[in-house]
Protein backbone atom coordinates (compact mmCIF):
# COMPACT_ATOMS: atom_id res chain seq x y z
CA UNK A 1 0.00 0.00 0.00
CA UNK A 2 1.15 3.49 -0.60
CA UNK A 3 0.71 5.88 2.11
CA UNK A 4 -0.08 9.76 1.20
CA UNK A 5 -0.75 12.71 2.36
CA UNK A 6 -4.09 14.97 2.18
CA UNK A 7 -2.78 18.50 1.34
CA UNK A 8 -3.93 19.79 4.71
CA UNK A 9 -2.55 16.64 5.79
CA UNK A 10 1.04 17.38 4.27
CA UNK A 11 0.68 21.00 5.89
CA UNK A 12 0.04 20.34 9.11
CA UNK A 13 2.96 17.79 9.13
CA UNK A 14 5.39 20.51 7.84
CA UNK A 15 4.53 23.00 10.21
CA UNK A 16 4.93 20.49 13.30
CA UNK A 17 8.51 19.48 11.53
CA UNK A 18 9.18 23.06 10.85
CA UNK A 19 8.07 24.49 14.72
CA UNK A 20 10.56 21.44 16.33
CA UNK A 21 13.55 22.75 13.76
CA UNK A 22 13.14 25.90 15.46
CA UNK A 23 13.85 25.11 18.76
CA UNK A 24 15.90 21.92 18.29
CA UNK A 25 17.00 20.90 14.96
CA UNK A 26 18.42 17.39 16.44
CA UNK A 27 14.93 16.85 17.64
CA UNK A 28 13.17 18.04 14.66
CA UNK A 29 15.45 15.82 12.61
CA UNK A 30 14.96 12.93 15.16
CA UNK A 31 10.79 13.39 14.94
CA UNK A 32 10.58 13.43 11.25
CA UNK A 33 12.46 10.01 11.09
CA UNK A 34 10.12 8.59 13.75
CA UNK A 35 7.45 9.30 11.48
CA UNK A 36 8.62 8.88 8.46
CA UNK A 37 9.33 5.15 10.30
CA UNK A 38 5.78 4.85 11.70
CA UNK A 39 4.41 5.63 8.49
CA UNK A 40 6.38 3.52 6.12
CA UNK A 41 4.64 0.37 8.98
CA UNK A 42 0.85 1.64 8.09
CA UNK A 43 1.92 1.13 4.48
CA UNK A 44 2.37 -2.63 5.37
CA UNK A 45 0.41 -3.05 8.34
CA UNK A 46 -2.61 -0.13 7.91
CA UNK A 47 -5.08 -1.50 10.60
CA UNK A 48 -2.23 -1.11 12.93
CA UNK A 49 -3.48 2.03 14.09
CA UNK A 50 -6.10 2.07 16.94
CA UNK A 51 -9.41 3.88 16.17
CA UNK A 52 -10.25 7.03 17.12
CA UNK A 53 -11.22 7.05 20.68
CA UNK A 54 -13.49 10.23 20.77
CA UNK A 55 -14.93 9.01 17.25
CA UNK A 56 -15.19 5.26 17.03
CA UNK A 57 -18.04 5.16 14.53
CA UNK A 58 -15.60 7.05 11.77
CA UNK A 59 -13.62 5.75 9.26
CA UNK A 60 -10.59 7.33 11.15
CA UNK A 61 -7.83 5.69 12.59
CA UNK A 62 -4.79 7.12 14.56
CA UNK A 63 -0.90 6.29 15.05
CA UNK A 64 0.96 8.14 17.68
CA UNK A 65 4.21 9.56 17.41
CA UNK A 66 4.65 11.54 20.87
CA UNK A 67 3.16 13.89 21.18
CA UNK A 68 1.56 14.20 18.43
CA UNK A 69 -1.41 12.21 16.89
CA UNK A 70 -1.35 10.90 13.07
CA UNK A 71 -4.95 10.47 11.67
CA UNK A 72 -5.33 8.53 8.61
CA UNK A 73 -7.88 6.82 6.21
CA UNK A 74 -7.38 3.71 4.10
CA UNK A 75 -9.06 4.00 0.74
CA UNK A 76 -8.58 1.70 -1.69
CA UNK A 77 -4.81 0.62 -2.00
CA UNK A 78 -3.98 3.84 -0.42
CA UNK A 79 -3.53 5.20 3.30
CA UNK A 80 -4.19 8.68 3.44
CA UNK A 81 -3.29 10.72 6.26
CA UNK A 82 -5.71 13.56 6.75
CA UNK A 83 -4.98 15.15 9.94
CA UNK A 84 -1.56 15.91 12.29
CA UNK A 85 -2.24 17.43 15.62
CA UNK A 86 -0.74 17.64 18.87
CA UNK A 87 -1.80 15.44 21.71
CA UNK A 88 -2.85 18.18 23.59
CA UNK A 89 -5.19 19.88 21.44
CA UNK A 90 -8.91 19.71 22.05
CA UNK A 91 -10.33 16.56 20.11
CA UNK A 92 -12.60 17.82 16.95
CA UNK A 93 -13.89 15.65 14.24
CA UNK A 94 -11.28 14.85 12.02
CA UNK A 95 -13.21 15.56 8.62
CA UNK A 96 -12.77 14.69 5.04
CA UNK A 97 -11.54 17.33 3.42
CA UNK A 98 -11.75 17.98 0.20
CA UNK A 99 -8.45 16.82 -0.11
CA UNK A 100 -9.69 13.26 -0.54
Amino acid sequence: MKVRFTPSGREQFLQVIGYILQDNRAAGSAFRRRAERVLRRLGKFPESGRLVPEFPELPFREVIVSPYRFFYRVKGRTVWVVAVWHSAQLAGEPGESNDL
